[in-house]
């Protein structure tokens, strides 16, 4: 397995998406907006091969306001393979008491995944 990507949530995804693309060569995918809510989110590539996803929605908080995700660290995602293996691990996951925080399913963007919390209680998405 490898880490797929790392999220990030911001509150302005056109000023953050420039800073990645200018300071650290990164090549902007196209912005998916959510039909059904306000979610905007872009896939940034490296030369590397790896991938940070920064993410934009109004209810971003900076902290103290716990009402909406926090600014920063969204989730990490690990690509486990094919649709089957995702819901294989999901189970696995399940079955050792992890908490699964979305079964699996195929989101808005095309992508195929699940999120489980690890044990204190971080988002892992796992994805195709």
């Amino acid at each position: 397995m490898r880490i797929a990507h790392v999220a990030v949530w911001t509150r302005n995804l056109e000023r953050l998406r420039e800073f990645y693309e200018t300071h650290f060569g990164a090549k902007a995918g196209s912005k998916y907006v959510s039909q059904s809510r306000p979610f905007e989110s872009c896939f940034l590539s490296f030369e590397s091969g790896a991938r940070l996803e920064i993410m934009q929605m109004p209810s971003v908080a900076d902290g103290a306001d716990i009402s909406g995700p926090l600014r920063g660290y969204a989730h990490l995602a690990i690509s486990a393979g094919s649709e089957d293996d995702v819901d294989r691990l999901t189970s696995r996951l399940a079955d050792a008491g992890c908490e699964v925080l979305s079964n699996p399913r195929r989101t808005g963007d095309g992508c195929y995944e699940s999120v489980v919390a690890d044990p204190d209680g971080n988002p892992i998405e796992i994805t195709v």
